[in-house]
């Protein structure tokens, strides 16, 4: 589709009434995704709770949005946002009974195409109202894929022109246009043509550069974004006209290669040669052969770079497999309000989600074409390895850990499954993480402020650890006067072991300390306790409690609901003041 770009739309629906269309447009969009009006829509594959937010952010991340309702509600919502027409992402506005569709930002980035599209699943004609369009069935801003137009700026005032009258001389293939209504004619005082020669416009004329060159490397040249553009423009071709940098998949680890994909701004598409497939220069002749069989100029090859040109656009997703791709995801605490906008977006984008199964609850629902991959909560290592796997594949994979996947979790299992591996494959993948709230903050921030100033995160499972470790960390930070916030506190093997930890820290604790219990933060079953350090019990926790312990100069004071606020000044006094809960009264001297 024109202009779309590598973003699956968003579609967004308020009522289950718009679900039946809203399925057949999903069904015409590969990789759409339906999201749903928290309360009001069941069977959507994600659910959002405010419109407004929702729209913008998407808006916000380039990704293009289809809104089942009516057009002024899109309008109001993102008229604060609207600034620079060429880099919107399409949007349109669809009756909720899939009766009209009306396209309303996106003109440069293909929103009409997209409205055919969409009006070609719901059986109706779609509102477009551009003039070239309604008058020549054309839109010269927005070429199919697979072309780029080399001076998008000069084509509103060629469409100008030929409104006007003027006829339009041709050269070059462009099966797209001669299929409009546009005044073609050999003495016509406009020109549009199409070649992947690198040259400028001449006046009054618009060049379309087809994306019928790849070029193939082979590791180990210096500086190779910069020889690359050397060769292009010795043969006179334009970086424009570039489809896909192409390589041998024994070579996807080589940060040269993907260099030039991202100076070309081009995807890298990775082939299987055989091993044994002679010197570079063979190589690259190998490479060339597979990804332009009939050039229509002769390859020029040399020691580590090849180039050639097609008759027409080359296919890409047909040329060998795409780079893949890992996000290491951080759901947050629970609750999909606390999950940040790009851990949706990358869990929208992923073809494979892997994941302990409760995890994988809470990332869900997922859409019928993903595949997810529960497993045991104890095989981190194999589930990264896993995922890494599949990702060498050319997947888009994405693997889930609740909280921050960086905080005991499956961040560092990928990175140390990824560097006990020599496997070239899985380092040419690319690899993201992506934060999340931690149970530590989101205690933090359901009980006030206790990690205002200076804290530790320790955890006090010994599966991974010595338990002789833990005591010595445990009262070099209580010493330290830190706040400490202490992950799996307690489970069914191990029920005494928060007890020995409060021991520990009552040696450099008053007893009056506060300490915050938070448990399923952000489900359902929530709840949030301050309490002191001497009446911290074992019976308090379970390992889906997150237990914070202040410092000296962690202070609590009466809410207006009739719990209390904890929090840790931001300051720090010498010598350390006794600890003092506001329900009753301060030691003389004690901060506020």
């Amino acid at each position: 589709m024109a202009g779309l770009g590598a973003a699956a739309p968003a579609i967004l629906v308020l009522g289950d009434g718009s679900l039946a269309a809203a399925r057949r447009v999903r069904g015409a969009l590969p990789g759409a995704a339906i999201h749903g009006l928290s309360g009001r829509v069941t069977g959507a594959d994600a659910i959002f709770t405010d419109f407004g937010d929702t729209l913008r952010q998407l808006f916000a991340d380039d990704i293009p949005t289809i809104a089942f309702c009516a057009a002024g509600i899109v309008i109001r919502a993102l008229a604060p946002l609207l600034a620079d027409k060429r880099g919107e992402p399409p949007v349109l506005a669809v009756a909720e009974d899939g009766s009209a569709v009306v396209p309303l930002l996106g003109g440069l980035r293909g929103v009409n195409a997209l409205a055919r599209t969409l009006g070609e699943a719901l059986g109706t004609a779609p509102a477009i109202t551009t003039t070239g369009e309604v008058r020549f069935g054309a839109a010269l801003e927005n070429p199919p894929e697979g072309y780029e137009l080399r001076n998008p700026g000069d084509a509103k005032r060629v469409m100008s022109d030929l409104l006007a009258g003027d006829r339009v001389r041709l050269s070059g293939d462009a099966p797209w246009l001669t299929r409009t209504r546009l005044p073609f004619a050999s003495d016509g005082n406009l020109s549009i043509a199409v070649t992947a020669e690198e040259r400028g416009p001449a006046e009054r004329e618009l060049i379309f550069h087809p994306r019928s060159v790849a070029v193939a490397l082979v590791a180990g040249c210096p500086d190779l974004p910069r020889q690359v553009g050397n060769v292009l423009g010795r043969l006179g071709l334009s970086p424009r006209a570039v489809a896909a940098v192409v390589a041998a998949e024994r070579h996807a680890a080589q940060p040269e290669i993907h260099a030039v994909a991202a100076a070309l701004e081009r995807p890298l598409r990775l082939v299987e040669m055989p091993a044994g497939s002679g010197d570079d220069r063979e190589l690259i002749a190998g490479l060339i052969a597979r990804a332009v069989p009939d050039p229509i100029m002769m390859p020029a090859i040399d020691r580590t770079i090849g180039v050639a040109v097609a008759a027409s656009p080359i296919a890409v997703t047909a040329l060998g497999r795409s780079r893949g791709h890992l996000a290491v995801v951080g759901l947050g605490p629970g609750g999909g309000g606390w999950m940040i906008a790009e851990a949706r977006k990358a869990l929208t984008a992923a073809q494979d989600i892997i994941g302990y199964e409760t995890y994988l609850r809470m990332a869900g629902p997922f859409r019928a074409e993903q595949t997810a991959h529960p497993s045991d909560n104890r095989a981190e290592i194999d589930r990264a390895r896993h995922a890494l796997a599949l990702a060498a594949r050319g997947r888009r994979v994405a693997i889930v850990s609740s909280g921050d996947p960086g905080v005991f979790a499956m961040a560092s299992a990928v990175m140390e499954a990824l560097d006990g591996s020599d496997h070239p494959a899985w380092h040419g993948v690319e690899l993201g993480v992506i934060p999340g709230v931690s149970a530590a903050h989101a205690a933090a921030a359901r009980a006030g402020a206790p990690l205002g100033h200076d804290f530790c995160v320790l955890s006090l499972s010994d599966n991974l650890k010595p338990w002789a470790v833990i005591e010595r960390r445990l009262a070099l930070a209580a010493e330290a006067d830190l706040v400490l916030a202490l992950y799996n506190p307690v489970s069914r093997a191990r029920p005494w072991q928060l007890g020995r930890a409060a021991e520990i820290v009552r040696r450099y604790r008053a007893p009056a300390t506060p300490v915050v219990l938070g448990r399923d933060l952000g489900r359902p079953g929530e709840s949030i306790r301050a309490l002191s350090l001497a009446e911290l019990s074992p019976a308090d926790a379970d390992m889906r409690t997150i237990v914070v312990i202040g410092s000296s100069t962690t202070r609590v004071f009466p809410r207006a609901d009739g719990g209390r606020w904890v929090y840790t000044p931001r300051r720090y006094e010498e010598p350390l003041p006794p600890i003092s809960d506001r329900t009753s009264s301060a030691p003389k001297g004690s901060p506020r």
